[in-house]
């Protein structure tokens, strides 16, 4: 279903950044035997500044490596001109999620010195958490380009007024515009969102707000039947209560 959109770009840059950072994650703690640490960092700093590299500092050379090879060469083996437009976008769109691992590194230190004090420092590069790398694939998921489906020799933005204005490394790209998710559509496989229970006091994806497409939403009460105050009596067997709670629930329209 939906291909070419910005939801397949935003998956393919996800799956990309996570195979990098999965496999570097795996070579800092020693589990690969073809990588480890950065070793190109030891011995280096700044002594003057009263810091040095140290510690183990992760080296996503092996896993940008490693999820290229991974995930790109099937796409290179695609012979053939219909498909080759969309095996460039699908190629940008996976170095992408590996530009955002790359982008996102920071520098962490520790302090050493007497009593506390910051005399030298031991720093190491580390990459952030996929959490953060993924609220930055989802920034560029929601400005993402749509790029012309008249692809040849480079990717090219639709919008001819937009054409001289360079597409970034780190941009999400997509050919078709998304189907409305919101409503059914058997034929792409859609279920829509018709009948989904959602939230009513959350402003985030599963409120009703957003998941009811502004359609509104259904409240009913839902009677729930439990056993509880449960004790164990000498002996042995165990004495519960019954008890009854209602609870509203609420459903897209």
């Amino acid at each position: 279903c939906c291909a070419g959109t910005k939801e397949t770009a935003f998956i393919s840059a996800v799956t990309a950044a996570g195979l990098v950072h999965s496999v570097t994650r795996s070579c800092s703690a020693g589990n690969v035997t073809e990588c480890s640490c950065d070793v190109t960092l030891r011995h280096g700093g700044s002594a003057a500044e009263g810091w040095h590299w140290g510690g183990c500092s992760d080296d996503i050379h092996y896993g940008m490596s490693f999820s290229r090879k991974f995930l790109d060469v099937p796409f290179k083996n695609i012979t053939g001109k219909s498909g080759s437009g969309l095996v460039a976008m699908n190629l940008h769109n996976n170095e992408a999620g590996r530009q955002a691992v790359a982008k996102l590194m920071t520098v962490d230190c520790r302090c050493h010195g007497v009593s506390g004090s910051c005399a030298v420092k031991t720093c190491w590069k580390t990459m952030s958490s996929f959490e953060k790398i993924g609220r930055f694939l989802k920034d560029k998921y929601e400005n993402s380009i749509q790029i012309s489906d008249r692809l040849k020799k480079k990717l090219r933005r639709k919008e001819k007024s937009q054409r001289k204005i360079p597409i970034g490394k780190e941009d999400l790209l997509y050919v078709n515009k998304s189907p409305n998710y919101c409503v059914e559509d058997q034929k792409l496989g859609i279920p829509g969102t018709q009948g989904r229970e959602c939230n009513r006091t959350s402003q985030g994806p599963d409120g009703c707000n957003l998941l009811c497409c502004g359609r509104g939403y259904n409240t009913h009460v839902v009677r729930h039947v439990e056993r509880c105050e449960c004790k164990f009596v000498w002996c042995c067997y165990v004495r519960c209560r019954r008890c009854e709670t209602m609870t509203d629930v609420h459903t897209c329209k």
